[in-house]
């Protein structure tokens, strides 16, 4: 009689701990997130600024080819797609172990028990009892991935990449330990108010290794304290949108002509880079259920209804001053509500969903203008839309929270909401959480780029290279070639009707508030620059001499 065959042990454990269902969920939901970033790459290439002709002319001295294409858009599909792959090396090698490591015992951070993905197999996972923690190793680096991608944004335009990549694999390693460190040196020093001070001394903040620790580990202070935060709040959206507003903070501002004609690249794939992220938001924020159960249905609908709600609101916001129906209004507006919903899809019912759509659409629009008043060149608004929209979210879940919708998993059977279930104390805590996470992530992000400046790697391009655009010195390629046009850009463009040339409020989508530099050229004879230029060369004899090089 022959002896029955062995199975192993993660098999075994496979088989009768988790639901096939659920792990099937988990690997598309984790799939669909990884789909999020090149739909980061085309949001933020789309939403780049075109070059007008005239820089153009002045660039190429009036040569007969004017390039077309913005001189943005593949750099920035580069650095999103390379900060990407840099993330998952550092999530490999050490990012995984370092932040989910279940045996450490150093107070900073975790130890490399796991390095390499060493021991992490069938054994259920630190977030949750119905995956293994092998696929929640795998959910979790898709979430690091995206909040890479979105805090790159910060460099745009004025970034140079290579050094940009390295920031990408600091920040994620060391400012998970920094966070830590930083609490004690912040707490004595007395730089925090008081009260927050207290709160996060009591909540023993000594044993982070990250911010997505404080609020996923069940050592973290935000946990243990009953901080409300479903899918990263604070991890990823305040993460992303502070530390892209402290990226660009050390970076600088935008040389003043590389400002003018501020418009969207591409509408076209600013609507596409939209609806690639809300396809992968679903997986994103149905998946941090981590299992399929009513409560990821139920993320699903409130995320829907949450980013409807608030593009309507920011496209109403925007019509009120321009009269016109932006497409980049309503894809702002649409993404604000989808960072509202992840962290608090999970918790709040589908009614406070329309609340917390309408609120963000509206304070992340009035937001865009928050890096005018602090001088901070936040070229892609991460601030406005991350940092804003994720504390909206936060902050309602200390309102609308409901213990009702966070049973909907069967596993967070006992955890209280917050005033629908008359728990008053959840909103100061979700204050605290997110004045904590906002502070530590701008000063260690600032820290870290500042240092990586300093190292010799140069974060910032020229104000030459600048001039001349990123795709041309930092990648070599375009995302199309040389379009041959008429000499003078302007031939064949209608008269100008100087009644059409009338200052009107900046709308949230213009990004800068600075008219198209078509009008803006324009004097009171009705002509271009370029055109009085031309005229000026004919009665000189036709010198082509460009005023940009007549400076002596």
């Amino acid at each position: 009689m022959s002896a029955p065959p062995v199975t192993h042990p993660m098999l075994q454990a496979d088989a009768s701990q988790f639901d096939r269902g659920d792990l099937s969920f988990i690997i598309v939901a984790g799939i669909l997130v990884l789909f999020m970033v090149p739909g980061l790459g085309f949001l933020y290439s789309g939403l780049a600024r075109r070059k007008s002709a005239r820089e153009l002319d002045i660039t190429f001295h009036r040569y007969p080819a004017v390039l077309m294409n913005d001189f943005i858009l593949v750099s920035l599909v580069w650095a999103v797609t390379g900060s990407n792959g840099i993330t998952i090396f550092q999530w490999f090698f050490w990012g995984y172990s370092l932040a989910f490591s279940s045996s450490a015992s150093n107070g900073y951070i975790g130890n490399l028990r796991n390095f390499g993905l060493r021991k992490v197999l069938g054994d259920p996972s630190p977030g949750s009892p119905l995956i293994p923690e092998l696929l929640y190793s795998f959910f979790q680096m898709e979430f690091a991935c995206v909040t890479a991608s979105i805090l790159i944004g910060g460099i745009a335009e004025r970034g140079r990449l290579w050094p940009a990549m390295v920031f990408t694999f600091c920040w994620v390693t060391l400012g998970e330990r920094w966070l830590a460190s930083l609490h004690k040196n912040l707490t004595r020093a007395s730089v925090l108010p008081k009260y927050i001070s207290f709160l996060l001394r009591k909540s023993d903040l000594e044993h982070l290794s990250s911010v997505a620790c404080w609020a996923w580990n069940n050592s973290g202070w935000a946990f243990k304290w009953g901080v409300l935060d479903f899918a990263g709040g604070g991890p990823v959206e305040l993460g992303s949108g502070v530390g892209g507003l402290a990226l660009a903070w050390v970076l600088g501002h935008r040389g003043k002509n590389e400002l003018l004609n501020f418009r969207p690249h591409n509408v076209s794939i600013v609507n596409l880079g939209t609806f690639i992220l809300w396809f992968g938001w679903l997986g994103f924020n149905g998946g941090s259920a981590f299992g399929a159960n009513l409560r990821a249905i139920m993320a699903i609908w409130n995320s829907m209804l949450a980013s409807a709600f608030a593009g309507m609101t920011w496209v109403l916001l925007d019509f009120r001053l321009e009269r016109r129906w932006s497409m980049v209004g309503l894809c702002s507006g649409t993404i604000a509500g989808l960072v509202a919903a992840t962290p608090s899809s999970g918790f709040i019912p589908p009614w406070a969903s329309v609340i917390v759509g309408i609120l963000s659409g509206g304070l992340c629009n009035f937001a865009t203008k928050v890096k005018f008043i602090v001088g901070i060149d936040d070229a892609l608004d991460l601030f406005a839309e991350h940092a804003v929209g994720g504390a909206v979210g936060l902050f309602c879940n200390g309102l609308f929270a409901s213990s009702e919708i966070i049973a909907l998993d069967g596993v967070n059977t006992g955890v209280r909401g917050g005033w629908l279930d008359r728990n008053w104390k959840q909103l100061y805590m979700q204050i605290a959480y997110i004045v904590a996470v906002s502070v530590y992530t701008f000063v260690v992000t600032a820290v870290i780029a500042k240092a990586i400046d300093l190292a010799g790697l140069r974060l910032r391009i020229t104000p030459e290279e600048e001039r001349l655009g990123m795709d041309e010195v930092e990648v070599g390629e375009f995302a199309s070639d040389y379009i041959e046009l008429r000499r003078d850009y302007m031939d064949g463009i209608r008269p100008f009707d100087s009644s059409e040339n009338q200052r009107s409020p900046a709308v949230a989508g213009d990004r800068h508030g600075v008219p198209d530099i078509d009008e803006r050229s324009r004097g009171s004879e009705g002509r271009t620059t370029d055109e009085k230029v031309e005229s000026e060369e004919a009665a000189n004899g036709n010198q082509h001499v460009h005023p940009a090089t007549n400076d002596t």
